[in-house]
């Protein structure tokens, strides 16, 4: 029996508003993938779950393409690879989940071959695989993540996340893929908002760090992306203006959508009442929505090592304790 790997990743939630492809927040939902060697030489991808069906289960699944850019990158010959997978992270709703599936596929096959690359160097490859950092450094290292990417080279600055910070998100029931999203947006914008952005996204990351939640409804005003997709989105121009009205700290769209999200006091009093506007306010749409109460994710990837001699036990029977009911 070969060595297994088992990631256990989160979720994240990008832009928060201004900070459009530079900021990311990891989420308390996660995707576990688990990875070995196959032990017969044939390459098999399990995925289970209904967020997973239909999904490529061969060497084009973005997992296994991720895997196999480490080790090209670490020079180790690429064997045959047995990978289960297993999301709570809804598909195309802007909640991560391609780049907990990139980053769950980098971090797997690296402890898999003994972690010779540094996340500094996984943050790039995600980069390049994903197109933008923020999201994929959210998953790789947890907590909230300004980064940025020029093509070859990713920087990146962690903060913790306000100790009393909590995350409400409403998921509408319909599916937005990020190609249609950027779609919606110019090619070009004016000096005044691209100084307005500037100004908000610098003002919500120093409100993060220091923990000013009270400037998070100012801070987190957009004009670079938000206006562009709101069509896209029914109800979510109502959402941004008036869920402060209703116990936000503040609101955004959640990466590409359709989600939208809440910033919230942990010790607020009105979390019943701002989660009935979110979900009166896409009925009055006629959208079905799901609301999910989250935390920022502390950290990246959990691994957990296999030895070559341990029984195997199926991905779902290791993690049934841990997903979503």
């Amino acid at each position: 029996m070969m060595r297994r790997v088992l990631a256990k990743v989160p979720a994240s939630t990008a832009n928060l508003g201004p900070g459009f492809d530079a900021l990311g927040m990891a989420l308390s939902l996660y995707s576990w993938i688990e990875m070995a060697e196959a032990d017969d030489g044939k390459a098999r991808l399990e995925l289970f779950g209904k967020e997973l069906a239909g999904l490529p289960a061969g060497r084009d699944n973005l997992i296994y393409k991720a895997a196999q850019l480490v080790y090209a990158e670490a020079g180790v010959p690429m064997p045959e690879l047995h990978i289960a997978a297993y999301t709570d992270i809804p598909l195309a709703r802007g909640l991560g989940s391609s780049a907990a599936a990139i980053v769950g596929g980098l971090a797997a096959a690296n402890a898999l071959i003994g972690s010779p690359l540094p996340k500094t160097r996984l943050l790039e490859i995600a980069s390049d695989l994903e197109g933008h950092p923020d999201n994929v450094g959210a998953s790789l290292f947890g907590g909230i993540v300004a980064a940025s990417w020029d093509g070859s080279r990713a920087e990146h600055v962690r903060l913790d996340p306000p100790p009393n910070l909590e995350v409400l998100v409403a998921i509408p029931s319909f599916r937005l893929p990020t190609e249609r999203a950027r779609h919606a947006l110019p090619e070009s914008y004016s000096r005044g908002d691209a100084v307005f952005n500037v100004g908000r996204s610098s003002l919500l990351v120093a409100a993060l760090a220091s923990g000013r939640l009270d400037l998070l409804g100012f801070a987190m005003q957009d004009k670079l992306h938000q206006p562009y997709r709101a069509a896209l989105i029914p109800g979510m121009s109502k959402i941004l203006a008036e869920a402060p009205e209703h116990g936000a700290l503040g609101a955004a769209l959640s990466g590409a959508g359709p989600t939208m999200l809440a910033f919230v006091d942990s010790e607020s009093t009105r979390k019943a009442e701002l989660e009935r506007f979110l979900l009166r306010t896409f009925a009055e749409e006629n959208i079905a929505a799901e609301t999910l109460w989250l935390k920022p994710a502390p950290a990246g990837p959990e691994i957990v090592e296999s030895g070559a001699d341990a029984v195997r036990v199926p991905l779902f029977e290791r993690i049934k304790g841990e997903v979503r009911a």
